[in-house]
């Protein structure tokens, strides 16, 4: 007696779709969908190659600047963006204590980094963040660490628009210092806590707002 696998369908059951019998049409359009699909995501991968292939040619420029010590920090690029964090060093310093002016020095810093950055912009957002250390302010300028920071954020960003930036790719925010590097319990720590940081975003800000002729279309 033949021996029968449990849990199994009869080869004559009309569920099974017999060898030179059609399939049924559900399963037409099923594997229709199953390709589009593969299609769709091979078009993503590549556009997604193609959009960080500017970021990693700007990432490895920035390391080979930092190599050569012609500026100090550290350069990231993950499925975001690129972040690149400028960090004070030797008598280097970004701003005077307590203001937002830039110093010549990161005057002379942020001119290295133009013509990277700048080719970045044409297809990407660039967002300038703003850190300072732990040490408590209260002037008649600045309330607090965290309006410092906004303040050099954009003080670096205007810098950026007179060097021909487009303001539609620059943002600026500042964190004070609240997303610290290092512990604020020496002058060097307190130092790498002091800096800028430029986030080049993957995705470019969409508009939502599109002029046609005379009619805004949302």
């Amino acid at each position: 007696m033949a021996i029968k696998a449990r849990n199994l369908i009869d080869e004559d059951d009309p569920r099974v779709s017999q060898i030179g019998h059609p399939a049924p049409p559900w399963l037409v359009n099923y594997a229709d969908l199953m390709t589009e699909l593969v299609c769709f995501f091979v078009i993503l991968y590549a556009l997604s190659a193609a959009l960080n292939k500017n970021m990693q040619n700007a990432a490895q420029q920035i390391k080979e600047m930092i190599e050569k010590k012609e500026i100090q920090g550290q350069v990231k690029i993950d499925k975001e963006g690129l972040k690149i964090s400028l960090e004070e060093h030797g008598k280097l310093a970004f701003f005077e204590s307590g203001k937002a002016e830039l110093t010549e020095g990161m005057k002379e810093t942020l001119d290295k980094l133009h013509g990277v950055l700048y080719k970045l912009s044409e297809k990407h957002d660039i967002v300038v963040e703003g850190h300072t250390d732990n040490i408590p302010i209260a002037t008649k300028q600045f309330a607090s660490n965290w309006e410092l920071s906004t303040a050099r954020a954009i003080g670096v960003v205007k810098y950026f628009l007179g060097k021909q930036f487009s303001p539609k790719r620059l943002a600026a925010i500042g964190y004070g210092e609240y997303h610290p590097v290092a512990l604020n319990d020496t002058e060097d720590n307190r130092r790498k806590n002091r800096r800028v940081v430029f986030f080049v975003k993957n995705e470019p800000y969409k508009d939502e707002i599109k002029q046609q002729g005379d009619k805004v279309i949302r």
